[in-house]
């Protein structure tokens, strides 16, 4: 009993010494030399995942459809000393898909990250109603590539040792939005995607893990969270009265790709501020 009273007043007097600068540089330099490409990453979820993955070390690789929109991303984040590089890239496009590989490993020597949060939505309405077009655009985008994305990095990976790849869902793929059906249903596919590549790309050492972020306040889902009956309905099934920022997503995210997740593949995290999510 009196030695684990000294140990816990050693342990006290540490942490009122220095309290959080032990795990601040543990954090900031957990993934130093690994390179991360993050997919739709100029703005919201995606530009916080790559902040947070840049600020604990890893070289960024960022893209978006718009070169204006990276070339301001790119900047941004080379302001916060953050190892950058971006390209324009259309995940529904084979040939951009490859060209951002390529790129990524001609100018940063390989992959070791990658987050998939590149996504469409559109269509808005009763789900009946939607087209055929419609199907084709969502599923394309962001469920099948998410997976030839995957495909594309996971020898890079192998060559390297392991890797992590972390994709975006939703809270969506557990409770459909009204008039978000088949947007809603891309994301409940990407679920199994995760829980589908894991067990294979565990023996590479590579780890794939998923988030499902709420309602997030971010360009992407303004529609939602700027109407004020939907925010009101939403936060009646909210623990946290409140909408999530993008920074709440990507240190999830950095997490996920770091050591400290090593023990973890084949998950989805939840990040809803308390909305119960099942499937």
């Amino acid at each position: 009993m009196q030695r684990a009273k000294v140990m816990l007043r050693s342990v006290y007097r540490s942490l009122m010494t220095n309290p959080v600068s032990g795990l601040r540089r543990m954090s900031q330099s957990s993934l130093a030399g690994k390179v991360a490409i993050v997919t739709a990453s100029t703005d919201g979820i995606g530009l916080a995942a790559a902040q947070a993955l840049g600020h604990r070390g890893a070289h960024v690789v960022v893209s978006s459809r718009r070169q204006a929109n990276v070339d301001k991303a790119v900047s941004l984040l080379q302001s916060e000393n953050i190892q950058a590089t971006g390209t324009t890239c259309n995940v529904g496009i084979s040939e951009d898909r490859e060209r951002l590989i390529n790129m990524t490993v001609e100018k940063c020597g390989g992959v070791d990250i990658l987050v998939s949060n590149a996504a469409v939505n559109p269509y808005f309405g009763n789900i009946m109603d939607s087209t055929e077009e419609v199907w084709d655009k969502i599923l394309s985008v962001n469920v099948k590539a998410a997976f030839l994305m995957t495909k594309l990095v996971v020898p890079h990976m192998e060559k390297r040792g392991g890797g992590s790849v972390v994709i975006v869902s939703s809270v969506a793929a557990y409770q459909p939005m009204q008039a978000l059906g088949p947007y809603s249903v891309s994301k409940t596919a990407l679920l199994g995607l995760t829980r589908a590549m894991a067990p294979e790309l565990a023996q590479l050492n590579i780890r794939v893990n998923c988030v499902a972020p709420g309602v997030i306040k971010t360009r992407f889902s303004s529609a939602l969270w700027q109407n004020e009956d939907v925010v009101d309905e939403f936060k009646k099934q909210l623990c946290i009265k409140r909408i999530g920022e993008p920074e709440e997503i990507g240190g999830v995210i950095a997490f996920l790709c770091s050591k400290e997740a090593s023990y973890m593949t084949g998950e989805t995290v939840s990040v809803t501020g308390g909305i119960s999510c099942r499937l």
